[in-house]
């Protein structure tokens, strides 16, 4: 079923713009008259060096100049990877000749900090340029020094002067440890300013898609299905929340979870159990016939893989994101990598390429995979996370896929995404709407974003009832290139894109249904039609008449 309402959804096409738009190549815009954009070419920014764009020194150290540093502790922390982590390759030329571009993009995403990064950046990159310079004349230097030693009546001396006398052998040989000394210390310089630089650009958002919205308002870009209830005050119609009709019909049990595990868990029980078992089917098969590959992906990931995808152990107010695993001190001692649960099947997902270069004509790649997803805030307490709505633990059906590093080619990925969401969601009957969210929404991965929310009735009381269920992003490269993962395409060894969405948020799913398709007179809740296969063929959940 397709989007109904005011024009349909009307979805922008990757673009590119150069020269003189107002977002320099490699960052790009998007048409809603889909253009037919121009390919990736040159390639300069997309293709995988084969070495650093800047001389980068193994040793780790504080200059002899002191250097204050502008990234914090967890920054750096994560810029020294462990030994078994892909080694980014951010561009930070590109940063540094687009200071602007990157400040203002953090000021539009709500990273007011970051702001200030790309500034800084240069700052140290300056800073590098002179050690750079201060190492080549003491190279320089040593290798007259060395020349001195090797033939004593070589005409270079101190001076370069052919008139000035020889130095002594015992001289030259202290000036030697002394060079040797100061290049020591510059190399560290060098090495700990370009570990700042590379700390702070990791720490930097994705470039913002023209067609995002600025600010905090989304824009409406289509609806799915009629409103149940499009003027309450001539309806008598009765709403429940998912809360109380799970009670009413003793499919779903806080109280005991609360005693199990602590609030922001649940129990689901009997149909609730069965119902989400038909979701996960109804979704996976909905996708395996498009044409996307099934994979059951670990629950457990590195936390630098976490990490690069985009997801941080804390937000911007100290509130924890993900759960860790602790490690025994033997572990730690050892310095083994720390392992985190996902938030999100997309993580194990992107980590499968991690690494790895992809041979010519393996893109697209499109996986769909079910998981549990463990996310550590929950939110506060209160009636808009009540429930099934907001909790610590879930089952989601997710889609990932990586495809060339073309605008054409994303788009078209990414309105597949979206036109399989709306056909889920519609064909549960579910009342929807379709969003391009502003740039406050977006995640640091994101270039673009776009939500679908459905028709929650107990949620009327904030945002008209509004309530996110799906969710589809494009990336461009910002998770491969944290993640070192390649792809040859046309003879180019490449960073492929990469776009993510939502096939199925059981939880949030689940409760839509209980709210909308409840019946207060015969107290029974009506189950969609294309989920029924799944559930015995059975068309209602009604009253159960026995105990627990």
């Amino acid at each position: 079923m397709k989007p109904s309402g005011a024009g349909g959804r009307s979805l922008g096409r990757l673009v590119l713009t150069r020269g003189g738009g107002r977002v320099p190549f490699p960052a790009f815009a998007l048409s809603a008259t889909r253009p037919r954009p121009c390919r990736l070419v040159p390639r300069q920014l997309q293709t995988a060096p084969s070495t650093a764009s800047y001389h980068c020194s193994p040793r780790l150290h504080n200059p002899a100049a002191p250097i204050e540093p502008t990234a914090t502790p967890e920054q750096l922390a994560a810029a020294a990877r462990p030994s078994i982590a892909p080694k980014p390759a951010i561009d930070i030329k590109h940063i540094r000749q687009n200071p602007e571009l990157y400040a203002q993009n953090c000021r539009e995403r709500n990273y007011p900090a970051a702001a200030a990064y790309p500034a800084r950046i240069n700052e140290l990159f300056a800073q590098w340029k002179d050690r750079q310079l201060e190492g080549r004349n003491l190279r320089t230097r040593r290798a007259q020094v060395k020349g001195l030693l090797a033939n004593p009546t070589s005409s270079l001396t101190d001076a370069d002067d052919a008139d000035a006398p020889a130095l002594p052998r015992e001289q030259l040989i202290e000036e030697g440890r002394n060079i040797k000394e100061a290049l020591s210390k510059i190399e560290d310089a060098e090495a700990r300013l370009t570990a700042e630089m590379e700390a702070l650009a990791l720490a930097l958002p994705n470039l913002t898609s023209d067609e995002t919205p600025r600010g905090t308002e989304p824009r409406v870009l289509s609806y799915i299905n009629d409103h149940p209830e499009p003027e309450p005050a001539l309806s008598d119609r009765v709403w429940r929340s998912h809360v109380h009709v799970g009670s009413e019909l003793r499919i779903l049990d806080f109280a005991a979870a609360g005693r199990a595990s602590g609030w922001g868990w649940y129990y689901l029980l009997d149909e609730a159990a069965q119902l989400e078992q038909a979701l996960v089917s109804y979704a996976l098969t909905a996708a395996t016939r498009a044409g996307w590959r099934q994979v059951s992906p670990p629950t457990m990931v590195y936390s630098h893989i976490a990490s690069a995808c985009g997801f941080q152990p804390r937000d911007d107010n100290g509130e924890t994101q993900i759960y860790t695993i602790a490690q025994d001190p033997a572990s730690s001692d050892r310095r083994r990598p720390e392992l985190a649960l996902a938030g999100t099947a997309e993580i194990p997902l992107a980590g499968m390429r991690a690494d790895t270069t992809l041979e010519q004509g393996a893109l697209p790649q499109k996986h769909v995979a079910v998981s549990r997803c463990y996310r550590a805030e929950a939110g506060a307490r209160g009636v808009d996370t009540k429930g099934l709505y907001r909790v610590h633990e879930f089952t989601k059906v997710e889609l990932f896929a990586w495809t060339e590093p073309d605008p054409d080619a994303a788009q078209d990925l990414f309105d597949e995404m979206l036109d399989l969401q709306t056909d889920i969601l519609g064909s549960l009957g579910l009342h929807c709407r379709v969003l391009e969210m502003p740039t406050a929404d977006l995640g640091a991965s994101a270039t673009r974003k776009c939500d679908i929310e459905a028709f929650f009735p107990s949620r009327r009381e904030r945002n008209d009832g509004w309530g996110e269920v799906t969710s589809a992003s494009i990336c461009t490269d910002y998770q491969t290139r944290r993640l070192a993962t390649r792809a040859k395409v046309d003879g180019a060894v490449v960073y492929p894109w990469t776009v993510n969405g939502t096939a199925m948020a059981v939880p949030r799913v689940l409760a839509a249904i209980l709210e909308n398709g409840w019946d207060e007179n015969e107290k029974s809740v009506t189950i969609p039609v294309v989920l029924r296969p799944w559930m015995d063929g059975r068309e209602k959940i009604g009253p159960r008449h026995y105990g627990e």
